[in-house]
């Protein structure tokens, strides 16, 4: 086993995988910008190296400046987390060319299987169904080719992901304007301009299966997980199970990933994503060659640590748990607490959260990243926390996380923590009655028409600055008060930039 990983992330993941080693008995170190000095992940780890300036190009991506860190720290391997360098395949080779160990997949999987293109065609090899959709250069071509698939039709960056260059079509010159802006974001982003073009699938759920695979042609699923409520193509709220799914499509999902992580031998932690139609047909959508942000419900759901998991495979080249081994209880629910004001078209918000209080109960669990006094930058991804609850039945989950919402707060940068409350008591999110593109479609102008009202009369005001000074709760503020009421501190307009509530 491992005596010292380091951590080539930041944030709540470098906090979370921190959390597993040490139970392990295995020394974390952790890597540090100048804008991450003193920042919580480096204060939970064994030890701390500096790579760089702010910028995240010039440290959390620089691999020379990552790897001099690992070396001079004597880490026996590296843990990417996700994002940065995760799926990065010349990181990974320049970790094992270092002498260390890349926990996470071979730098072959994560080519063949972060190029969408190439996924579409193992995975057509493999069994699972795929979207129809057409690739290449030509943009006369790929609209010869949608106009055959019939729109609308949505655009893609071959590599990398998180929605970036992702653009809809409805027509032939929607679709030649879409390539052009397509392909600059995708080179911005991800350093190829490549792209390509698949029939959209309209009012889908999205559904992802966890595989874990031993590097020599084994894999096991832990289960499937419902992402469907997005924002522009960003997963807003996670969960396990799915809620729609019956024993013959859950049966159908998972043996479709496991059969497509062993056909490339898969190494390690990785989710199969698919989407769901409304007559309940799958199609394969796209590998994510990682531990995923919405990890935790898969965890709270199997009772599997994926972490100690992604440890073990990666010191052992075996599989710590046969497929009959993994149990599945109750439900897991999670949402993502960002730094951003959802009233203002969900801007990143920057500053320092003067206080900050997670919620701490029962089956409620907390992923984060800051703590009072940390700082938010500019630099680096706004997410601060994720709050994942679990119960017996999705009702008392749901219940659970709508709780630790409420009890939530984060004075001095404005969150979508507002945002986050009203979404989970929606009827359409209660009766899982949503897709991909309901948030969007459906509850934001309703949402934004309540955040920009007339602020709350001057004693509700007064309450709230009551509560921000003295910490004495505020009136009427638990589940049951807030769950047939708007929130009224969602409607405080720019009292919220002052840290007044949320």
């Amino acid at each position: 086993m491992f005596k010292k990983v380091l951590i080539a992330n930041r944030g709540e993941i470098a906090c979370r995988i921190a959390a597993t080693l040490h139970e392990m008995g295995i020394r974390s170190v952790a890597v540090h910008s100048d804008a991450d000095r003193g920042a919580l992940h480096t204060r939970v780890c064994d030890e701390s190296r500096w790579i760089g300036p702010a910028e995240a190009r010039a440290s959390y991506l620089d691999v020379s400046a990552v790897l001099r860190a690992a070396r001079e720290s004597g880490a026996d391997a590296v843990h990417p987390g996700f994002g940065f360098l995760a799926e990065n395949a010349a990181f990974a080779e320049a970790v094992e060319g270092a002498g260390l160990v890349f926990i996470g997949p071979t730098a072959a999987q994560i080519r063949a299987m972060g190029d969408k293109r190439e996924a579409r065609r193992l995975a057509e090899a493999a069994g699972v169904p795929i979207v129809p959709g057409a690739e290449g250069a030509d943009a006369r071509a790929l609209v010869r080719a949608a106009n055959a698939m019939g729109y609308p039709v949505i655009i893609k960056a071959a590599l990398g992901g998180g929605g970036k260059g992702m653009q809809k079509a409805s027509n032939g010159r929607d679709l030649t304007e879409g390539i052009e802006g397509a392909q600059r974001v995708a080179a911005s982003a991800f350093g190829d301009s490549s792209v390509y073009v698949e029939k959209l699938i309209e009012q889908a759920r999205h559904v992802e299966v966890q595989v874990l695979g031993d590097g020599q042609g084994r894999a096991v699923h832990l289960y499937e997980r419902d992402c469907t409520l997005q924002r522009r193509h960003q997963k807003v709220v996670e969960e396990a199970p799915s809620p729609v799914l019956d024993t013959e499509q859950r049966a159908q999902a998972t043996h479709a990933a496991v059969r497509l992580a062993e056909a490339v031998k898969y190494r390690g932690a990785g989710t199969i994503e698919m989407l769901l139609t409304r007559d309940g047909h799958f199609y394969f959508l796209e590998m994510n060659t990682r531990l995923q942000v919405e990890h935790p419900v898969t965890e709270l759901l199997t009772g599997v640590d994926l972490v100690r998991a992604q440890v073990e495979v990666a010191a052992t080249g075996r599989l710590p748990f046969e497929q009959f081994a993994i149990p599945r209880h109750g439900h897991a629910i999670e949402a993502r607490v960002y730094a951003e004001d959802a009233a203002r078209g969900f801007l990143p918000q920057v500053g320092m959260a003067v206080r900050v209080r997670w919620p701490d109960g029962p089956f409620v669990r907390v992923d984060r990243g800051v703590e009072s006094g940390d700082s938010v930058s500019v630099h680096y991804d706004p997410m601060l926390a994720k709050i994942i609850a679990h119960g017996p039945t999705r009702e008392a989950a749901l219940e659970r996380l709508l709780g630790a919402l409420d009890d939530t707060r984060v004075h001095g940068v404005v969150t979508n923590l507002p945002f986050l409350r009203a979404l989970l008591r929606s009827p359409e999110v209660r009766s899982a009655k949503v897709d991909t593109e309901w948030i969007e479609r459906e509850f934001l102008d309703g949402f934004a028409a309540l955040a920009n009202a007339p602020a709350p009369d001057l004693a509700l005001a007064a309450a709230a600055l009551a509560e921000s000074l003295n910490g004495a709760p505020l009136p009427a503020q638990g589940a049951e008060a807030t769950a047939t009421r708007p929130d009224p501190f969602a409607a405080l307009g720019r009292w919220r930039q002052a840290g007044l509530d949320e």
